[in-house]
């Protein structure tokens, strides 16, 4: 890891230096830290840090990564991973925290002690879904509302902010798209696996991730859809909290 350390690849709301933990998460395609962040004013137990990648935020000029293997390398060369630490990613962060933590590994560098990995697919298996990052604008958003209902419909009436936002949101399905599993040991800390009940992802499929890591396990499943953290919050926190402050690796024990 190089001793320096990109501005705003990193952000914090909320500084607790003294926190038993600190909890680094990975956003969804065309998401951005501040939804992760705010977990800080509800988990006084931890420091919450949200990954911040280019094109968003602090970093919008910033070229936006399209491969997984470009996001990694950023993240592993100048992001100061410290103390005890855990990854939380959704959707195409939980792809991003995995691999990232496969990377420090391979380069002897401190692991997080745990993974959690929220609506998302295990690496090895289909995705189940057509790519959609060569769409245009108007054709991505309404690919994107159709899948997931998650962006604003005024969006559609503004083409200069449609532009923007959906340039994105391109440059992150790219990487999905375009990311392929390469197979490689399995990582030795506990993945705590989480999906909503709604969500299209079948629960075998994210059963699978059981496969990823000689560590202990644990599959929770929560009411709603692709974005159920943000209809079950307080059941996620609440499950992050127990977990978070947990210091035996033998097996997850915490409860939603």
């Amino acid at each position: 890891m190089s001793d320096h350390t990109v501005p705003g690849l990193l952000v914090c709301r909320r500084r607790r230096p003294d926190a038993a933990v600190r909890l680094y998460c990975f956003a969804h395609s065309g998401g951005s830290p501040g939804e992760f962040v705010r977990w800080g004013d509800e988990l006084p137990e931890a420091e919450i840090w949200g990954v911040q990648l280019p094109g968003r935020g602090s970093r919008i000029d910033d070229p936006a990564h399209t491969r997984m293997a470009g996001l990694v390398e950023e993240l592993v060369e100048h992001a100061a991973f410290r103390g005890r630490y855990a990854f939380f990613g959704h959707s195409l962060g939980a792809l991003a925290a995995f691999e990232t933590a496969r990377a420090l590994r391979e380069r002897g560098l401190p692991q997080p002690e745990r993974l959690y990995l929220s609506a998302c697919v295990a690496p090895d298996l289909p995705r189940g879904v057509p790519a959609v990052h060569h769409l245009g604008d108007r054709e991505l958003f309404a690919a994107i509302q159709g899948q997931y209902g998650s962006l604003p419909a005024e969006l559609a009436a503004d083409d200069e902010l449609l532009a923007l936002v959906m340039g994105t949101h391109r440059a992150d399905f790219e990487i999905v798209d375009s990311y392929r599993y390469t197979p490689g040991r399995p990582l030795d800390v506990p993945l705590h696996v989480i999906g909503g009940t709604e969500d299209r992802i079948p629960a075998a499929a994210l059963e699978h991730w059981r496969e990823h890591s000689l560590g202990p396990f644990d599959l929770r499943l929560l009411p709603g859809g692709h974005f159920y953290l943000r209809e079950q919050r307080e059941a996620l926190l609440r499950y992050l909290r127990t977990s978070l402050l947990d210091t035996d690796r033998t097996s997850p024990k915490a409860s939603a």
